[in-house]
């Protein structure tokens, strides 16, 4: 199947210098979920119209992700309606399967709904499919136009409608699904003889119909499929509805949503059984739930793995990490890219930890950063400990073996070890290796000045 997604369009009641079809939804671009659903549903070549801002929407495309073959380009320019621009792609075309018109503006179109209009063309000669939407308010839209016996006899624009046919509830989603060959011809034939001015791409159902073709419609159950994008408050209304339906299936998983209206996936959330999300949580990229784990209020996780058992806690922040089971982490805590938390590990609140291995049963609760560090099991972090991991030009590890203690207000000096069962004393600036199993302190000597008077302020 070819897959036309037409992109050009500049919109500008976006009132933004980005691309219309760049702006996401759920964490990525409107386009990509465009084409994502079009490879879903069968689509061999992607095929994208671009015409304003076409190199950034190109490059963009070329980063995406998640797609399975590369996407080809065709150029609108200047942009002349949907007509125009399907025109515009007529070279790039496979004239052996049907081809699928799309919008790089309606986002939420669902791969399933595709496979159900290929299915339906395929059942229907000659293949011409066309998705409709029955609206309670179809403002904006083309109508449908039926026989007294339900066949299609086209669809006419608002803006050329009477006031009759302007009580349609049926509406043309544009998404249409046609033999190549026979598009291509309509398609070269289509004049702009309307109100606008602009080729549209709906008159081809007039032609065919002209020509004795009976044009199969499906009706789409969820609206939210068929909406476009225009402006930055329909974003964000299709925003929320994307969130929902992703919020519906979690739930429906057994995932416990404290509100399935606040919550923000912007990528893959996957969720093993029992676990619970508190308010405010957002998701990007891949993140991975296991069984029973539970997340605070106000977390945002990205690109990490939490294991079986394991606390998040309120106000957390997770990048690129891996949580192992039964482990807690904040609140207010930061775990930076190549952090690994072992079992039943503990990082607390206002603690930073980042390209480092945290081992089982260890802890650091309170105000420290652990950066570039290997930790081994059952070590206490004293309050606000650092470890002093960068000397102005290179980044140097610190080893902390098992079963260590460390006092509070502590610097570590990379590179440096503690060896097993050491205690470091609160304060000391640590840089050489601590022996094993010793108290390692360095700390100026204790004064008291007996007879010192403190400074009093001077009256003027």
């Amino acid at each position: 199947m070819n897959v036309i997604v037409l992109a050009a369009g500049k919109g500008s009641r976006m009132r933004s210098e980005r691309a219309k079809v760049l702006h996401a939804i759920g964490g990525q671009p409107m386009l990509w979920h465009v084409l994502k659903a079009a490879e879903q549903a069968g689509g061999t070549r992607l095929i994208c119209v671009v015409g304003h801002q076409a190199d950034a929407v190109k490059a963009a495309v070329e980063r995406f992700e998640g797609l399975s073959q590369p996407v080809v380009f065709a150029h609108q320019e200047p942009p002349m309606g949907t007509g125009h621009a399907v025109l515009c792609a007529l070279g790039l075309l496979d004239e052996s399967p049907l081809t699928l018109v799309l919008y790089g503006d309606v986002p939420l179109i669902q791969a399933q709904t595709l496979r159900s209009m290929h299915a339906l063309a395929d059942a229907h000669a000659p293949g011409l499919c066309l998705l409709t939407a029955t609206l309670a308010d179809p403002h904006g839209y083309g109508r449908i136009l039926r026989d007294p016996g339900g066949r299609v006899l086209g669809c006419i624009e608002e803006k050329d409608a009477t006031q009759d046919q302007r009580t349609i509830t049926e509406v043309n989603t544009g998404i249409l699904l046609a033999p190549t060959r026979d598009l291509a011809r309509w398609v070269r034939q289509i004049d702009n003889q309307n109100a606008q001015g602009e080729y549209y791409l709906t008159d081809v159902l007039a032609m065919a119909v002209g020509e004795g073709k009976e044009i199969a419609t499906m009706t789409c159950k969820d609206e939210s499929e068929i909406l476009g994008v225009n402006s930055q408050s329909q974003r964000a209304e299709l925003e929320r509805r994307h969130q929902q339906a992703l919020a519906l299936d979690l739930m429906d998983q057994g995932t416990a949503l404290a509100d399935p209206a606040r919550i923000d996936i912007r990528g893959h959330l996957t969720c093993a059984e029992g676990v619970e999300i508190d308010v405010g949580c957002v998701f990007e990229g891949d993140v991975w739930l296991g069984e029973g784990v539970v997340i605070g209020p106000n977390c945002v996780l990205k690109n990490s793995r939490v294991e079986a058992g394991a606390r998040i806690e309120a106000m957390s922040h997770l990048d690129g990490c891996i949580v192992g089971p039964r482990a807690v982490v904040g609140p207010f805590a930061r775990l930076r890219p190549g952090t690994e938390l072992l079992e039943a590990s503990h990082v607390g609140n206002f603690s930073e930890v980042k390209n480092s291995r945290i081992g089982p049963y260890s802890k650091a609760n309170h105000l420290s950063y652990i950066g570039d560090a290997t930790v081994g099991a059952r070590v206490n972090i004293g309050a606000g400990t650092i470890t002093c991991n960068y000397d102005g030009a290179e980044k140097h590890r610190t080893v902390i073996e098992d079963d260590v203690f460390i006092g509070s207000d502590t610097q570590l000096v990379a590179p440096v070890t503690v060896h097993e069962g050491a205690t470091l004393g609160a304060g000391t600036t640590l840089t050489a290796d601590a022996p094993a199993q010793q108290l390692t302190l360095s700390r100026a000597r204790q004064t008291s000045i007996a007879r010192w008077k403190r400074p009093k302020k001077q009256a003027h």
